[in-house]
């Protein structure tokens, strides 16, 4: 995997990119401390309350403010702070898992880094450097289904909710692309930069 260089110095690098892209893979490659943004999902009780369990991984289905005030902590360079991660096997939040280091570069990782919502933007905000990833959608898709199909949905129901909600998730997150500080092209396993300003 032919990546870009982590910049020297920096405190958070966030990864993103559509579901399936390979962000998790990634930012393990980079051999840091990971901060995943799927810990901030709603857990399903708090979905069910809000009407949104069936578009489960959308924007509004995840505590961007909590991850927010979280990521300023670790840019503060905060000691003890303990970020929450996502258990796929329960599909569900779990507080409190992750021990955060108070200094060097940690790596966050979600989908909507990016997203010019307001809520997003203040997560965006304490980034230092973002990456965005692009893979052939084909690809990302065959990841997808599979990975639904391993955590106990029937390939039919897997590949309905990619349809669904991965589909029109992705879409959100590709507008948002031209915010990042770099676009890594993994088919290619190039980077690129984009046109338009990172903010």
């Amino acid at each position: 995997m032919n990546l870009p260089a982590v910049p020297p110095g920096i405190r958070l690098l966030g990864i993103t990119g559509a579901p399936g892209v390979g962000k998790t893979t990634v930012a393990t490659a980079l051999r840091l401390p990971v901060v995943p943004m799927d810990g901030f999902h709603y857990a399903d009780v708090e979905l069910v309350r809000r009407g949104l369990r069936d578009r489960k991984g959308a924007p509004e289905t995840f505590d961007a403010e909590g991850y927010a005030a979280l990521l300023a902590r670790v840019r503060a360079g905060e000691p003890d702070v303990v970020a929450p991660m996502f258990e796929r096997a329960l599909e569900q939040p779990i507080a409190g898992a992750i021990a955060v280091p108070a200094t060097g570069t940690v790596v966050t990782e979600g989908n909507y880094l990016l997203l010019d919502e307001p809520r997003w933007r203040v997560v965006r905000e304490q980034l230092d450097v973002v990456w965005h990833l692009h893979v052939d959608d084909g690809v990302r898709r065959e990841r997808l289904v599979a990975r639904h199909v391993e955590f106990g949905k029937t390939p039919a129901e897997a590949r309905a909710w990619v349809a669904r909600v991965d589909d029109a998730n992705a879409a959100l997150v590709e507008v948002a692309a031209a915010r990042a500080d770099v676009v890594v092209e993994l088919s290619e396993a190039r980077p690129r930069t984009p046109p338009a300003s990172r903010r």
